[in-house]
């Protein structure tokens, strides 16, 4: 039986080739065409630059000067926290340089946008938070039995609260 190209059969994946392997070459041209050529940077961003400037920020582009000396990395962000990204920027520049493991950039460029976006970021860099279910009106009526024999109404609420949410996550 010929074998495809691209495939190859070991003895633990049984002719089939992980995702990720499939799509690397892809990956790499369409970050490569930003001018990343370590898409490392973009994959592991959080990491790189610290979970509060991930969260405000993300990398665009990575563009090369003629004289090849140094790259500028174009970062964009919001116009209400550029001033304090603006601050930052050697602290990224030094980190993002630790990530390629040599002096790549040599400016941080920031680019503002508004908070719902043009073409490139549009609305928020972070995903929503999940939406917590609500207590079952089941959960509320057996919490409130048990913290019926108590006096002070704070505490009072504060246990019908407490009960209501572990019963309810206990019927998840």
């Amino acid at each position: 039986m010929a074998e495809r190209s691209g495939y190859r059969k070991n003895g633990t994946t049984r002719g089939f080739k992980s995702a990720s392997g499939l799509l690397q070459s892809r990956i790499r041209t369409a970050s490569q065409s930003r001018g990343f050529a370590e898409t490392r940077l973009l994959t592991h961003w959080a990491e790189i630059v610290g979970a509060e400037i991930a969260a405000q920020a993300h990398p665009v582009k990575v563009g090369y000067g003629r004289g090849g000396i140094g790259a500028t990395l174009t970062i964009l962000t919001t116009g209400a926290v550029a001033p304090m990204i603006e601050m930052q920027k050697e602290q990224i520049r030094e980190r993002v340089n630790t990530c390629y493991g040599y002096t790549a950039i040599s400016r941080v460029l920031i680019t503002q946008t508004a908070p719902t976006g043009f073409s490139e970021g549009q609305v928020q860099f972070t995903p929503a938070p999940k939406a917590k279910p609500g207590i079952t009106a089941e959960a509320k009526a057996r919490a409130v039995q048990v913290a019926g024999d108590v006096k002070d109404d704070g505490l009072k609420q504060a246990i019908e609260t407490l009960a209501g949410n572990v019963l309810s996550k206990a019927k998840q």
